[in-house]
């Protein structure tokens, strides 16, 4: 198959395919004599994969990892487990963070009246008190 096939069959771009295999994620397809890509069927196989791993939150190291789990054939559900469960720990930790991080602005932003100059919003001026707090209490 072609890449622009591949890209197709698979839902995803021709300039992820050849990003995905400069990141070792796809393994380089073989070469046509007129020098095209000649991707095997497995490739959009490989992709769909990444796609579904990206969307649901997987880093390229992670998504590497679980190919690999993936085309071993001694590899066990308790290794794909120990990923997932990773994973949402530090989807976990990200939400409470976006959470504490979604109050502090909130405060701030009720905090301003939206009216008068830049310089007398009191948003900004948190900012910079916040800096100047901290470079104080060191």
């Amino acid at each position: 198959m072609k890449i622009g096939e591949v890209a197709k069959a698979a839902g995803v771009g021709i300039d992820a395919i050849r990003f995905y295999e400069r990141e070792g994620l796809l393994p380089k397809p073989a070469r046509q004599p007129s020098g095209y890509r000649d991707y095997a069927p497995e490739a959009v196989l490989d992709l769909r994969f990444i796609k579904r791993a990206k969307e649901l939150g997987f880093s390229l190291r992670e998504i590497f990892e679980l190919l690999s789990i993936n085309r071993e054939p001694d590899a066990t559900a308790r290794d794909v487990k120990r990923l997932a469960e990773e994973k949402l720990a530090d989807l976990e930790d990200k939400i409470r963070s976006l959470r504490r991080m979604k109050r502090a602005l909130r405060d701030v932003a009720d905090r301003c009246p939206g009216r008068g100059p830049a310089s007398d919003c009191s948003i900004l001026r948190s900012l910079v008190d916040d800096r100047s707090n901290r470079r104080t209490r060191k």
